[in-house]
């Protein structure tokens, strides 16, 4: 029986995209009777909905699995090369550059040292350091 589906699956376009990236089970020792469609819709549940690893429902594969596998891929950097392959495809698709050709920082983020007798002190708001001149 096929467990209802949630909105966070991933569509079969969207497999089939991503599965390329995922990497191939080992040749040695006993293959792995997990569904890695499966584990990366419950990894998607979990990052959507927010909850803890043994908050995932029952009709998802078990959360130590789940676990396991996002430990792994990351480890691994499956998940910037699936992130890095997405945008592209985005970009591509709205007809833009594969790459940004250009980038902004908040510069109130940004952290600075001490410059001209000027003292470094705590911006209230954002908890980060700011300069306070004295009038």
């Amino acid at each position: 029986m096929a467990r209802p589906s949630y909105p966070t699956d991933v569509t079969d376009d969207e497999w089939a995209l991503i599965e390329p990236l995922l990497p191939k089970p080992q040749r040695r020792g006993p293959k792995p009777n997990v569904n890695l469609r499966e584990i990366l819709n419950a990894i998607l549940y979990l990052l959507h909905e927010g909850c803890q690893w043994r908050a995932l429902p029952n009709d998802l594969p078990p959360w130590q699995t789940v676990s396991s596998y996002f430990r792994k891929w990351q480890r691994k950097g499956i998940w910037t090369q699936v992130n890095n392959t997405l945008r592209t495809r985005l970009r591509e698709a709205q007809g833009r550059q594969q790459s940004p050709s250009a980038s902004s920082l908040d510069s109130q983020s940004v952290k600075t040292t001490q410059k001209r007798g000027r003292s470094m002190g705590l911006t209230a708001g954002k908890k980060s350091r700011g300069v306070n001149d004295i009038f």
